[in-house]
């Protein structure tokens, strides 16, 4: 078996290794990434523009395998927050006919500068949180993103991406 995960950065395909291991179907598959466009905004700002962006690298790395897998961070506004939006990932697999989603928590910066840095300026995340000072690593989205510097450490990028991976494989679950 094989799974193609339309990305090429670590956390995300390093997420989707780890979390097929508890399922016996898909435990011995092959993981490959592959690196594809979104064909959405470096930065998306809905959550129907998330979830287009991980269903066109997943349907784009659909080729001699048995699942695509995309997977993609936005923003989505969400009334009574402080800056208006909160970020979460999305899961789209492909089986060549259909798509199965899934979606993590979704949380929200305690600073609306930095969302405003998103929003109105246009910066993508790791833009924004080095803009603001958050931190001088240009890859901090392929790291613990802003999610694993907001909590110290509790919860990472890795993690988060996972929650969208198990909500998207309840498809795929066999009963």
């Amino acid at each position: 078996m094989k799974i193609i995960v339309g990305t090429t950065n670590r956390a995300k395909i390093e997420a989707v290794e780890e979390i097929i291991k508890d399922y016996p179907h898909l435990a011995e598959a092959e993981v490959l990434g592959a690196s594809v466009e979104s064909l959405v905004s470096d930065q998306p700002k809905s959550l129907e523009e998330t979830i287009t962006g991980a269903m066109n690298r997943a349907r784009a790395t659909f080729s001699d395998c048995d699942y695509s897998i995309g997977i993609e961070s936005g923003l989505m506004p969400v009334p009574y927050t402080k800056g208006g939006y909160m970020d979460f990932s999305a899961c789209a697999i492909y089986d060549g006919q259909e798509f199965h989603l899934g979606l993590s928590s979704a949380w929200e910066f305690p600073d609306k500068q930095i969302t405003d840095l998103m929003i109105k300026d246009g910066l993508d995340m790791s833009q924004a949180i080095n803009k603001a000072g958050m931190t001088n690593n240009p890859k901090i989205g392929s790291e613990e993103g802003a999610i694993g510097i907001l909590t110290k450490g509790r919860m990472t990028r890795k993690e988060y991406t996972k929650q969208s991976l198990r909500t998207a494989l309840i498809h795929l679950e066999e009963l």
